[in-house]
């Protein structure tokens, strides 16, 4: 029987690596296998280098993270604010899927302060809605498969949607055991330190991210570093409402009651 799979879909190289590298690393040690994709190329990623250059060094980047994250990489399939949500994207989307036969699926927030970021996501779940469909034909050709599959979304950049409300977390993940190896993914991505802090002020991007890790691990009342999730609907994905990164997880794993209490539970 082959091992259970989980996938993170991510908009941009270094995405996966601030929202969902931990919960990633923590099901690589649960026995998932791992696969990590960034659906652009990140090729406007440079106030210096042109795109070609750019897309190269960050694919490179990307494979040396995803070494770190003991996670199979997927190569791009577009370049930078072209991630669109339109039938060829998405024909390509769904084979990445129906090749690795996802149990869960780690993606975006339906709202972001970016399109790129929010079409991801909406790519992912369309894709995976689509999973067992053999009338969806996708590029290249791949069959419909059988299965369940939960899709859980990340916290937004800033921890706000994109009219400045607060968006607060379904459930945590303690990622404070695998915070170095976090870092040690997102130093792979060596391109991004000077644009980003020449395009969006940022002083570190690592500091950065442990900051961010460090709220969400606050917002939890438990743990010092975590990440936050949403979980999609089950309908389309799943026979009744399942949970699997709670059943992987453990005590890593952190329902925010307030948040269910929110959704009437």
């Amino acid at each position: 029987m082959a091992p259970a799979a989980a996938i993170a879909i991510g908009a941009h190289p270094d995405d996966i690596e601030f929202y969902m590298a931990g919960t990633l690393l923590l099901l690589n040690r649960a026995g998932y296998e791992t696969h990590y994709l960034n659906l652009a190329s990140g090729n406007c990623g440079s106030s210096k280098e042109n795109s070609v250059r750019t897309r190269v060094q960050r694919q490179k980047e990307a494979r040396e993270a995803a070494a770190v994250l003991s996670a199979k990489f997927h190569p791009s399939l577009v370049d930078d604010l072209e991630i669109i949500y339109e039938t060829g994207l998405l024909r390509r989307v769904a084979a990445v899927i129906r090749e690795v036969h996802p149990n869960i699926v780690l993606t975006h927030s339906p709202v972001d302060y970016m399109e790129d970021h929010t079409n991801t996501c909406r790519l992912a779940v369309t894709a995976n809605f689509s999973r067992g469909m053999p009338n969806f034909r996708t590029v290249p050709g791949r069959r419909s498969i059988e299965g369940e599959v939960v899709i859980y979304h990340c916290m937004p950049h800033g921890l706000r949607d994109p009219l400045r409300r607060r968006v607060v977390p379904g459930a945590f993940v303690n990622t404070s055991s695998v915070l170095p190896a976090k870092r040690q993914a997102l130093a792979k991505h060596r391109s991004q330190k000077e644009w980003l802090d020449a395009s969006q002020g940022l002083n570190s991007y690592l500091d950065t991210m442990e900051s961010l890790s460090r709220e969400i691990g606050r917002i939890s009342g438990r743990f010092e570093h975590a990440e936050g999730w949403r979980r999609h609907l089950h309908l389309g994905f799943s026979a009744t409402e399942r949970d699997p990164l709670k059943d992987a997880l453990g005590k890593n794993y952190l329902v925010n009651s307030a948040y269910e209490r929110q959704l009437g539970r």
